[in-house]
């Protein structure tokens, strides 16, 4: 049974102690409590998201290390975030994007395992593209991101980015959405002829709803209807990078870095431009990607050093995930996303030479708080994910 969510003093052993923010009965929470309890501690006292909204904040003890959970998969706490009864509806990122950084600004105290400044970056995915390619962190080409941006009103706004930028294939993306909510592939043609490939379901009344099938829309009033709507809440633009594929299906990666470094990793395949998991996405070789990579004369180190370099424009935030953009023929890649809650990997355990072997990313993770967080003679400290893939011998990978 979980500790109480509002007694900060719950813990009082004088041992390493973990608070988290999040849904008690997500599997999230579950996965992070039992990776705490391996560990030998007692198991975090959880804070609900739902508590946390509705009351504008929570406290935490000065030793409680806390960490924060996706909000996701609870109707009462997107209704909170998003004013919206229907969780299934798209449109209110841009509501959940301010009730989200209204609710981070009102926690008190504890070790934070992430840093509000920074994710207020990461949840929008315009000022993150800049902070990467600010950094030379490799990113597709895009002209929503930076201080000189163009607005984007509506489809008439994309449709003009389009042209002037030369872009006939096209990502857009709601600035605060998460697991490709709202997001279409667009791919225009001659004739003026136009697709859109997207999870999103358009009804009649000209509401948009979140749907598990990938569909594609062939008349343009309706995609401009879709993009009208979402402009709100706020767009993203990126060029649509040809993907390196694998057994005849498009593929990327997303890739853990824990404390700076690349722990844990997966290919996610598709036939359709969107790879997620949950809209028809299958997990891949994640052997053959790195033998793909060393075949075209590349170097996998130097592929998960790219995903470490994005990590590292946000050093105060423990754990992000990296959706990595391999260009065909797996010589070249690029970052597609940073996501700060892109670690439900489950079963999966990290890579040879990341000190996370035999650890799945929860586990990853309490290690490398205990580490950076308590002293040196810590008997935890062993479990510290040290400097990754020197002396790589492989890619172990425990696919669900």
């Amino acid at each position: 049974m979980f500790p109480r969510h509002d007694d900060p003093g719950a813990h009082r052993t004088g041992t390493a102690r973990f608070a988290v923010v999040g849904n008690p009965e997500n599997r999230r929470v579950a996965l992070f409590d039992r990776a705490v309890r391996a560990a030998g501690l007692p198991a975090p006292r959880v804070v609900p998201w739902a508590h946390v909204l509705r009351t504008g904040g929570a406290g935490f003890a000065g030793d409680e290390l806390v960490r924060l959970d996706s909000p996701g998969e609870n109707a009462e706490v997107d209704r909170l975030l998003r004013g919206a009864e229907d969780p299934t509806r798209v449109e209110g990122s841009g509501r959940w994007y301010a009730s989200l950084m209204s609710a981070l600004r009102g926690l008190r105290g504890g070790i934070r395992l992430d840093d509000t400044d920074e994710l207020a970056v990461l949840f929008d995915k315009r000022r993150c593209h800049a902070v990467l390619a600010g950094a030379d962190v490799p990113v597709p080409d895009s002209p929503t991101s930076g201080a000189d941006a163009a607005p984007v009103r509506g489809w008439a706004d994309v449709r003009a980015l389009m042209r002037e930028h030369r872009m006939p294939r096209l990502f857009v993306k709601p600035a605060h959405g998460s697991s490709a909510s709202g997001v279409l592939a667009i791919e225009s043609a001659g004739g003026g002829r136009i697709r859109a490939t997207t999870s999103v379901e358009l009804v009649p009344e000209g509401r948009l709803f979140n749907s598990l099938r990938v569909r594609r829309y062939h008349d343009e009033r309706q995609i401009a209807a879709i993009v009208d709507t979402l402009a709100p809440d706020g767009l993203h633009l990126e060029r649509w990078l040809p993907k390196g594929s694998q057994r005849g299906r498009a593929a990327d990666l997303r890739v853990v870095v824990v404390a700076g470094r690349a722990t844990h990793a997966v290919v996610r395949t598709s036939a359709s431009p969107l790879t997620n998991l949950h809209l028809g996405g299958r997990r891949g070789d994640l052997d053959v990607a790195r033998a793909a990579v060393e075949s075209a004369g590349a170097r996998w180190t130097d592929v998960l050093g790219v995903c470490e370099r994005a990590a590292a424009c946000f050093p105060r935030t423990l754990c992000v995930g990296v959706d990595l953009l391999p260009a065909v023929g797996w010589r070249r890649v690029a970052v597609g996303e940073v996501n700060a809650f892109g670690d439900l990997l489950p079963r999966l355990t990290g890579l040879p030479g990341s000190g996370a072997e035999g650890l799945d990313t929860y586990a990853a993770q309490v290690a490398a708080a205990l580490a950076r967080h308590t002293p040196p003679h810590h008997p935890h400290d062993q479990h510290h994910p040290h400097h990754p893939h020197e002396n790589e011998t492989g890619t172990a990978h425990a696919l669900a």
